[in-house]
């Protein structure tokens, strides 16, 4: 058996990842306006973003599998 998953699943955990990093995100854009803490906001504003790359990036993992219930083994 092989330890290497299909790029179908990747890219999942990629996008689901993702979305919890724009969430993160958006609690501290959030809770640094609240606060007036702009450092904090530009965190989340950061975060927010990466998430969304993540979350593109794991939607063409998903698209580009050819087979995405075949592992590479």
């Amino acid at each position: 058996m092989s330890d290497r998953k299909d790029l179908a699943t990747e890219g999942a955990e990629d996008r689901l990842e993702g979305t919890g990093d724009v969430v993160e995100g958006r609690v501290r854009n959030v809770v640094g306006g609240a606060t007036g803490d702009t450092g904090e906001q530009l965190k989340g504003k950061a975060k927010e973003l990466a998430g969304k790359a993540k979350q593109a990036l794991g939607k063409a993992k998903q698209k580009a599998d050819p087979e995405p219930s075949v592992d590479g083994a």
